[in-house]
């Protein structure tokens, strides 16, 4: 029997990578809203480096797969809402800001679970407004965490009004594309069956 090689090893490493930042949220979220601002930072530039870091071996080594293409946004999703609780919990980051981010997720996910259910598999694309959304929304949590872990409060005046209106904007944009996308495949698959 054939011995794989070394590339067949190793491409479950981006995925490996992912789980890993995904086991990381719920301690990054704590050691937050425990104070530990210093060890938050570094467990979320960590963090920060795997996604990077398994994103850029898939690319290079051609190294996706469906599993990676659905974990690793939700890994990014929940990260980020634990920093940003964590952070509103210790009054760092406004709660209005929290909850539009919180409601922008909720409704991402509750529309791939119904475009699951209406017309099948979901395709995952984020538009380029979404990856700057969510490039954007880590800079800030790692802005606030680098102030708070050298002792001081962060002064978020302009930044945490960017980061809302993008996040609405993110979200305005995602509720008009994928409408679309589901009128366009119930279309579809109401003329495939007939109907």
């Amino acid at each position: 029997m054939a011995e794989p090689s070394v590339a067949s090893r190793w491409r479950y490493l981006p995925n490996i990578l992912t789980v890993v930042r995904l086991l990381l949220a719920l301690p990054i979220a704590f050691t937050v809203a425990w104070g530990h601002f210093f060890s938050g930072l570094i467990l979320a530039i960590l963090a920060g480096i795997s996604d990077a870091l398994d994103g850029f071996l898939a690319r290079r080594f051609h190294w996706q797969s469906r599993f990676g293409a659905v974990l690793d946004p939700l890994a990014d999703k929940l990260l980020l809402i634990g920093c940003f609780v964590a952070l509103s919990w210790v009054s760092a980051v406004p709660l209005e800001l929290t909850l539009i981010v919180l409601a922008r997720d909720i409704l991402i996910v509750g529309g791939a679970l119904l475009w699951r259910w209406r017309i099948g598999v979901l395709p995952i694309r984020p538009s380029l407004l979404s990856k700057l959304n969510t490039t954007t929304q880590i800079l800030f949590v790692l802005v606030v965490l680098a102030l708070l872990a050298t002792q001081r409060h962060p002064s978020l005046i302009g930044f945490d009004w960017a980061v809302g209106a993008l996040t609405v904007a993110s979200g305005v944009d995602y509720i008009l594309r994928w409408s679309w996308r589901v009128r366009r495949g119930l279309r579809i698959r109401g003329g495939n069956h007939g109907i």
